[in-house]
């Protein structure tokens, strides 16, 4: 008997063993969707290390404040030490407070490059960092191996690295990058009318920070977002990606651009904020069309690394290390800030400017794979070779 029809057989009996213990089969209508924030998101202004003293330090123009009921833009509190950005209380807070949502601070990749397309390359292959590289081998491709009754797909315009190798996965683009709402032109006009009055100065340097901001972030992550839709376009398109995993495919990837915050990020309010707002609506809308599905689905969120504590001239973040993963889901174990954990101070900063990983994303990975399909070792290091799962107790 092979693998996969001793798959089936012990799947059959409603049992499956792994690392020599009996555990209940998954159900075969697991949905797995890993959403890639590509630009490296700012993880210390979304899960804010509130209970840091130095974080307000090496913030003063970025640090969102801690929380407060009377305060709309300070962070909502999570436990003692962190909280949530304020952008995210109507979506992402009410599924932790129901202990569907969690975050692992200190999480990432042993990749030191900062490089966008080096880090996310790794991230998506899975395969060992300093070994020789197969780029026709993404690890999820190597997971739908793996896998009996998978249907999987990618939310991108091109096949993305992840799914590479292995059998053809249908892939669809689900929106393009947006711009501002109101073009050279429009702008003119506008600031003709308040050529004359008190306001020209005030109207003329808004429309210039407008596009400053956009032409450094489109241009500088738009080559760091590798097509990737826009955060907006994903808010538009969620639903369908939740429909198309309610009714037809399991195993999904999507790619979310625009994280690379390098100028006016912004702290409770700014382009940081209004980014979040709409990953956020996205996430809800997707878990709405879920349904009674959602207790059967896991939505890891994660970005090639992290950005520098300390913000710097341009009041933005600069390229990091280590960042914060979410895990969704209804069947989750959540309404926790899980995985080792160390101060968010100066002394445990790694090369004195960003966190340091002390999760590593394959082990993550792997210790939630194993516990959603109930993969045997064998499997896992088929998908992340010579790795160990890491069990967060997340499901």
């Amino acid at each position: 008997m092979n693998r996969r029809d001793l798959l089936r057989a012990t799947t059959a009996l409603g049992l499956t063993t792994v690392a020599g213990r009996v555990w209940a089969a998954p159900k075969a209508d697991a949905r797995l969707l890993v959403v890639f924030l590509r630009g490296a998101y700012d993880a210390a202004n979304v899960v804010i290390p509130t209970g840091s003293a130095f974080y307000y330090q090496a913030r003063p123009n970025l640090a969102v404040a801690r929380p407060d009921p009377g305060n709309p833009n300070a962070a909502l509190a999570l436990d003692a030490d962190w909280g949530l950005h304020p952008a995210l209380r109507d979506t992402i807070l009410p599924l932790y407070a129901k202990g569907q949502a969690a975050f692992v601070p200190f999480a990432g990749t042993d990749d030191l490059t900062r490089s966008h397309f080096e880090t996310q390359d790794t991230i998506e292959l899975g395969q060992t960092v300093g070994a020789t590289r197969d780029y026709n081998s993404g690890f999820m491709a190597r997971l739908a191996a793996e896998l009996t009754r998978v249907r999987p797909i990618a939310f991108t315009e091109q096949m993305p690295l992840i799914f590479r190798g292995g059998e053809t996965v249908p892939n669809v683009a689900i929106n393009g990058v947006a711009k501002p709402g109101l073009d050279a032109r429009q702008a003119r006009l506008i600031a003709a009318m308040y050529g004359d009055t008190k306001l020209a100065g005030a109207v003329a340097e808004g429309f210039r920070v407008r596009d400053a901001v956009y032409n450094t972030i489109s241009d500088h992550a738009g080559q760091a977002d590798r097509g990737a839709v826009s955060p907006k376009g994903f808010e538009l398109s969620a639903r369908r990606i939740g429909r198309l995993m309610r009714e037809t495919f399991n195993l999904g990837f999507v790619d979310v651009g625009g994280w690379d915050t390098h100028v006016n990020q912004g702290a409770g309010t700014g382009y940081l904020a209004d980014r979040l707002g709409e990953l956020g609506r996205g996430l809800a809308g997707f878990v709405e069309e879920i349904g009674p599905g959602w207790s059967e689905t896991v939505v890891v969120v994660l970005s090639e690394f992290g950005r520098t504590f300390r913000e710097n001239g341009n009041r933005g973040t600069d390229h990091g290390h280590g960042s914060v993963y979410w895990v969704l889901g209804g069947g989750i174990r959540g309404g926790r800030i899980v995985g080792p954990q160390v101060r968010a101070d100066a002394a445990h900063l790694f090369q004195n400017r960003d966190y340091p990983v002390l999760t590593n994303y394959r082990a993550l990975l792997g210790g939630l794979l194993q516990r959603l399909y109930g993969l045997d070792q064998a499997s896992l290091h088929r998908v992340f070779s010579g790795a160990e799962p890491a069990d967060l107790g997340l499901i």
